[in-house]
């Protein structure tokens, strides 16, 4: 079973496992700690129809939080197949997609304590750069095709200077 404890002492696997420098998985570790404990507290501990003190029953494969930083962070950067990932961790398929659905609003919460939460919509980037005021931002934007144009100065316009390709130019700033 893959655990963090293991990649910890080769950094170049735990970069290529999460694209993540050991001191960046540190950074990154506080905040995801703090949404699982908020997590954790809302959904669990406080529960009225709990039969059980909190920590009673089967214990899960991600014990510690390290752990279950380094499986959500694995499954977005190499995004593999289900049964993949649960083989690679030790669990059920279902158990996996369980953890991938529980995971992934908390990492992207500890994301947006440390401003690296990406923005995919463009029309959201002006408030994501609002938010961010220290940091640099890349756009990677591909040209996207259309149909063409049936104004001549709209085909002017449009022509990508492509063979016979017409497409939306995107200008960024």
């Amino acid at each position: 079973m893959l655990s963090y404890h293991t990649l910890k002492q080769h950094p170049r696997v735990l970069r290529a496992f999460t694209s993540l420098e050991p001191e960046e998985f540190d950074t990154l570790l506080m905040p995801f700690e703090q949404a699982w404990d908020a997590y954790v507290s809302k959904h669990y501990r406080h529960k009225e129809s709990r039969k059980r003190r909190y920590g009673g029953g089967r214990k899960p494969r991600l014990v510690a939080i390290e752990d279950k930083l380094l499986f959500i962070l694995f499954y977005f950067k190499v995004y593999p197949l289900q049964e993949v990932i649960a083989q690679v961790f030790g669990m059920s398929q279902g158990r996996a997609n369980e953890w991938i659905h529980k995971l992934s609003p908390l990492l992207e919460r500890a994301l947006g304590e440390v401003h690296c939460l990406p923005e995919r919509d463009p029309q959201h980037l002006e408030q994501v750069l609002a938010l961010c005021t220290s940091v640099d931002f890349v756009i990677d934007g591909t040209e996207r095709p259309v149909q063409r144009p049936t104004e001549p100065i709209e085909q002017k316009d449009q022509y990508s200077g492509k063979k016979k390709t017409y497409g939306e130019k995107q200008s960024h700033r």
